[in-house]
């Protein structure tokens, strides 16, 4: 047998402690080639280590983020500057190498103060900026400032009756002719109008004094029946006065209720002399973005501006074909009436 055979358990214990001391060698040259490796130490932490870069400056940051950085209002001259865009620039309108100054300086446009401008914080540097809408409510620029309302909020306006515009006046003609006295103080009556459509109560069913008619459309229950008096004209056809029967007629329509007319009794070609007519005025608000949408109004009627207001604070006191008149409350409180003429806006003072 041989000595290998015979001592193995001496020669395994002696080969592990050779490899025991060699790892531990390894790892010994190891710890001490760190810093080469790896080029950091184990010596010192923190702002105090060498070894990190701007460390130094850490305690620094830190101690900024306490600084109050708040933007505060530049001033020059006792004057608000725009810490961000500077002083707007302009020249003299009559010297372009003379500069202006907007406090004390002339005006750069006529009828608007240079300070109205620069409280409003609207650019005035266009030709036309007068003209121009800032808060796009229908107003001009030069509009807000006789108004004394803000060009910067759309809901901050002049009165919007002045951007009412007239469109059109739609037309309805219509007649009462009144009949026979079927019964003491009772009367038939018929009637027609511009669409072509007619109505009458007959004679099996008399008017009294009292009496509203018609009993069906068109013109259902509109006109009460008042009663009759008498004058005496002249007949133009016979050249000779004679005694002339009216009929009085109340509307109840409710925008004309209590209105009175007096028609006599006449043949059917006297019909369109004592016709009558309904108004209806088609108007368009040019402002708020709703030009162009059209609304109708009849006549003495109230409506609202914009149209879907809460609150009617204006009354279509009269229609003609060719104009209307509205009336309003002014900002003093007091009643005011304005005309407004076919295709155009009335012209109110601000």
């Amino acid at each position: 047998m041989s000595w290998f055979a015979k001592n193995y358990e001496k020669a395994a214990i002696g080969g592990a402690a050779v490899v025991a001391l060699g790892l531990a060698y390894a790892g010994w040259s190891k710890i001490g080639a760190v810093e080469t490796d790896f080029s950091a130490t184990t010596k010192g932490v923190g702002k105090n280590d060498p070894a990190v870069a701007g460390a130094d400056l850490i305690p620094k940051a830190i101690a900024s983020m306490g600084l109050d950085r708040t933007v505060k209002q530049a001033m020059a001259d006792d004057r608000a500057v725009d810490t961000f865009t500077g002083i707007p620039l302009f020249v003299s309108r009559d010297n372009p190498t003379e500069g202006l100054d907007l406090i004390d300086g002339e005006k750069v446009h006529d009828e608007i103060p240079n300070t109205w401008w620069l409280e409003h914080k609207i650019d005035l540097g266009f030709a036309d900026s007068p003209e121009r809408d800032e808060d796009e409510d229908g107003f001009s620029n030069l509009e807000e400032f006789k108004g004394n309302t803000n060009p910067s909020d759309s809901k901050s306006h002049p009165l919007l009756l002045a951007k009412l515009k007239l469109v059109e006046v739609e037309t309805f003609t219509w007649f009462v002719r009144p009949g026979f006295e079927v019964e003491a103080g009772k009367f038939s009556f018929s009637y027609g109008d511009s669409k072509g459509l007619e109505n009458k109560t007959g004679t099996a069913v008399p008017v009294p004094v009292g009496g509203l008619f018609f009993a069906k459309e068109p013109s259902m229950n509109r006109f009460k029946f008042l009663g009759t008096k008498v004058r005496r004209e002249m007949n133009k056809k016979v050249n000779e006065e004679m005694d002339i029967t009216y009929h009085q007629i109340e509307d109840q329509k409710p925008n004309k209720k209590g209105t009175v007319y007096d028609i006599p009794n006449f043949p059917d070609q006297r019909a369109a002399e004592f016709a009558k007519n309904d108004y209806t005025a088609v108007f368009s608000l040019e402002a708020l973005g709703l030009a162009g949408q059209d609304f109708k109004v009849e006549e003495n009627t109230p409506f609202a501006l914009p149209q879907d207001a809460k609150e009617k604070n204006y009354l279509l006191k009269s229609v003609t074909p060719e104009k209307v008149e509205v009336e309003y409350t002014a900002p003093d409180g007091t009643k005011q009436t304005v005309e407004i003429p076919k295709g155009s806006m009335p012209k109110i003072a601000p």
